[in-house]
Parts: structure tokens; sequence; C-alpha cells
């Protein structure tokens, strides 16, 4: 897995996935906001990391079984294969009625350092998952365990959640809009446009706040980019 470059995750950091998904945008990118990853428990501060995939299939009952649990093919081996920093995207297939991770799971994770858990399905043990310290993006709570509805199959492999194609070693950047993908390829270029994005619109809010008009100021006309230059200018 290649680590993120500090400066990478410094820049990410002050760019929202609103920024990104309009970047994305202009370069022809629209499916890259993962469907049902919600904040879960409050949380509010953006997380940046490369994905580490895990992938769920549909329940079959010869494989899912509380036996599996210590299968080396297991969401308990992949655990101890994720790398410090990195964000864990689980395909759960969007089931809602059996939670893919509990308290346990999720304290192993945080306590090796990943950077946040994004999927489509949902947790169990609330209160223990809250207690943990790990950051969820998730699509709500279900008390069954994920051998109820689904079967553990792998990690790092590409998968598909909340309808968006993630592969490894893609970006993830998530906050209280949900969470992003930025491709592997795309990901120095998308933070030097995001950055630049964030300094034109918050130059726009504050001419918003001194009473300008929206036409011409958003988007901005020629004459806009020219008064923001001078102004960027100005303050350098």
């Amino acid at each position: 897995m290649v680590a993120l470059d500090p400066a990478l995750h410094e820049a990410y950091s002050q760019i929202t996935t609103a920024t990104i998904t309009t970047v994305l945008l202009k370069k022809g990118l629209r499916n890259i906001w993962i469907r049902g990853a919600k904040p879960f428990a409050g949380e509010t501060k953006r997380r940046v990391g490369r994905a580490f995939t895990l992938r769920f299939v549909p329940a079959r009952e010869d494989l899912a079984t509380p036996a599996s649990w210590s299968s080396p093919t297991s969401t308990r081996a992949a655990i101890e294969d994720m790398p410090e920093g990195v964000i864990t995207v689980v395909d759960a297939m969007g089931v809602t009625d059996a939670g893919i991770f509990g308290d346990i799971l999720c304290a192993r994770m945080h306590k090796r350092g990943v950077e946040a858990l994004i999927t489509d399905g949902v947790l169990r043990d609330l209160e223990g998952v809250e207690a943990s310290g790990l950051p969820v993006w998730c699509n709500g709570v279900a008390a069954p365990a994920s051998v109820a509805g689904l079967t553990f199959v792998g990690w790092q492999q590409p998968i598909g959640c909340g309808g968006v194609a993630v592969f490894p070693d893609d970006l993830i950047v998530a906050d209280r809009d949900g969470a992003v993908v930025v491709p592997k390829d795309l990901v120095n270029e998308v933070a030097e446009l995001g950055l630049e994005q964030e300094r034109l619109e918050g130059w726009i809010m504050r001419e918003v706040g001194k009473g300008v008009p929206l036409p011409g100021l958003y988007p901005p006309n020629e004459e806009t980019r020219a008064r923001y230059a001078a102004d960027t200018a100005e303050k350098t």
C-alpha cells in the first residue's frame, strides 16, 4: 500500500467533500459520493486516508456461520492487515439488517491506528462503537451479526460501496456531507485544484458578506476573477 504523503493529508484536511465533488465533476467524474455512508455518533472532524477495502457478498448458509469468524479469510484477519492511517471501506451491499462490525472489532481498528471506517452497511453494539474512538460513516445500526445476512469474502480488492467503485489506494475523504472517493491517479491534481477552489469560494463568501449580488460573482465572471486575482496578489 502506498503511504499518503503528510503534505497531501494536510491539504485534503482543508478541502470539503462538496468541493471535491465539484472538482471531479469538472473532470467528468460524477459517481464518487458513497451513498448510505453517513456520519455516525456525531462525527464532525474531516478524515483523510488511503482506502483499505473489504467485501461482503450475500449470506450462504454453509459459509455465513459463527465458525467463519475464526477463518483465515475473516474480518478479524483483515483488521490485522490494516496499516496505520488507512480508511477502511466496506462493501456491505447496502444491507441494513446485519451489523458488519461491533464494539470489539472497532476498538481493535482504532488501536491499530485506522483513520476511519466507511460502509454502506450498518454496525452493531452502538454504545461500544461510540466508546471505541473509531470515526465511523455508515447507514445505521442493527443488532444481528454480519452472518445473519452477509458472507465476508476478502480484502484489498476492488469493491462497490454505496454504488461507487473503490480501489485499494484510492483516497477517501469523509466529513459531515458524507464520504467521497478520489481516484489514486488524480490525488495530486485534485488537491491543488481543491485548495484553489476553497480559496476562491472563501473570497466569494466575503464578497457576499459585503452585499455584492450573485450574478457575475458566483460563478465568477472575468471581472470578478480579475478582482479576486488582484486581492489575492495584494495579500501575498
